[in-house]
Formats: C-alpha cells, sequence, structure tokens
C-alpha cells in the first residue's frame, strides 16, 4: 500500500509529464507543495539505496520490494544508505535554502519501475506517474484504431 511521502493536504504544484522517448524532455515526478523543512516520508516499505549530492541538491532514493525506486529532492537530513523503512517514516526533511519550484517550496517525487521493451528485451527503469500509486490517477488506456484512423 503506497501513500502520500508527506502528512497533511497533498497539493500537486506541478503534474507527471511523461516525456515522447527515453531522452526527451518531460517532467518525471510531481512537484508537492511542502512547507520548507517539512518532513518528507516514506511512500511505502523499503531500504535507502542513494543518499547523497546530485549536481547542486541533496537526493534520497528508496528501493521497494516491488522493485519500485522512489527518488525525493531536494531534501537535507536523509536517512543513510541501507536504512530500513516502514510506510510514514521519516526519511529526509525538505531542503530550506533551495527553492525547487517557481511559487515556493515544493518536493519532487520521481518513481521508476523495471520496464522491458518487446522489441528489444531490453530491460531497465522508466519513469511512471507516482499519483498512479495513490489511486489519484487512472493510467492511460491505448484504444485500437480503425484503417480509417477512428477510434
Amino acid at each position: 500500500m503506497w501513500q502520500a511521502p508527506l502528512a497533511g493536504q497533498l497539493t500537486v504544484v506541478k503534474a507527471f509529464e511523461k516525456p515522447a522517448a527515453k531522452w526527451s524532455a518531460g517532467h518525471r515526478g510531481v512537484d508537492l507543495a511542502l512547507e520548507a523543512d517539512g518532513k518528507v516520508l516514506a511512500p511505502a516499505a523499503g531500504t535507502v539505496v542513494f543518499s547523497g549530492t546530485v549536481v547542486d541538491r541533496q537526493v534520497i532514493t528508496l528501493e521497494h520490494p516491488d522493485g519500485r525506486r522512489s527518488s525525493f529532492e531536494p531534501i537535507t537530513d536523509p536517512l543513510p544508505v541501507g536504512a530500513t523503512v516502514a510506510a510514514g517514516d521519516p526519511i529526509a526533511r525538505l531542503d530550506p535554502l533551495i527553492q525547487h519550484c517557481p511559487e515556493g517550496h515544493c518536493l519532487h517525487w520521481g518513481v521508476r519501475e523495471p520496464m522491458s521493451t518487446q522489441s528489444t528485451a531490453a530491460h531497465g527503469m522508466g519513469y511512471i506517474n507516482p499519483l498512479l500509486l495513490l489511486g489519484l490517477e487512472e493510467p492511460s488506456i491505448l484504444l485500437p484504431i480503425g484503417s480509417d484512423f477512428a477510434a
């Protein structure tokens, strides 16, 4: 069972935007309103697999038993690599010195899951909309297209 990575009302400041291709521009997660120095909570049970600096901010990544990985930024006071957490446990605090969103402080939450492409049988991790895991979004469903290109 997944839950929001923060206490209180969940306000999406910037939505997930899946890139057209793995290397294309997009927004590979959601930005959630959170007060400066607010607690970042584990959205599901997991283990800290990364806790460090990426470019100019601290990031923490959890690996969950289902194979998914959640990452959060910008944070401060992260748990160390190897720490195990239950859903709802504090894992870090929002960095009060970095304003990630133009409108104010916010937490970026990205989720990757194991994926494979049938054409290449290549395996890797692909980004998904974290709100799907909370039941707040519905997955996209592709409809068949007829010879006249009508759905």
